[in-house]
């Protein structure tokens, strides 16, 4: 009995770590519970990963994150093509999230294509290339919906008159 507890126990830190986990699902990083969901590419453990992070940022606007294990960090230009079509050109810039660099300007077509693609791939267009780049997205369409559901900001009730 206690040789089988002590194996489950091994057999628990060999796994590798969700936040690498091929596939989409939600982001076990510290402090950041259902607010974003990660995709990471086939093959990605927790020394060698690839993963694009969607959240909902503090001030309620969406998010789209690099987080890899590339050696020199995620900043910097990117191209993104889904499913072979044109690709998308972003800017990435760090930021104060615990992903590396945070894509600016307007997410929306990305976000959608994401959504309601089959496979992203990710090229930096400077540094070292990734070891694995391409990501599925089947499921991302629920992942994604799940962690932004709670980002619209909130307005209060319009308060009412009584009739006259």
């Amino acid at each position: 009995m206690k040789s089988a507890a002590l194996a489950a126990a091994l057999a628990a830190f060999t796994a590798p770590a969700l936040a690498q986990e091929a596939g989409w699902h939600y982001s076990p990083l510290a402090g950041e519970g259902d607010r974003a969901t990660l995709g990471c590419a086939a093959g990605s453990s927790p020394q060698t990963f690839v993963c694009l992070a969607v959240r909902c940022e503090d001030d309620f606007s969406v998010g789209v994150h690099f987080y890899t294990s590339r050696p020199g960090g995620d900043a910097g230009r990117w191209r993104i093509d889904i499913d072979k079509e044109d690709g998308h050109e972003v800017e990435a810039k760090l930021d104060g999230s615990p992903y590396h660099a945070r894509i600016e300007g307007d997410v929306g077509p990305l976000l959608d294509a994401l959504k309601g693609g089959g496979l992203a791939y990710l090229d930096p267009k400077a540094g070292p290339d990734l070891p694995l780049n391409g990501i599925t997205l089947e499921g991302s369409l629920q992942a994604i919906n799940q962690a932004l559901y709670f980002c619209a900001p909130r307005v209060p009730p319009v308060p009412t008159t009584p009739a006259q």
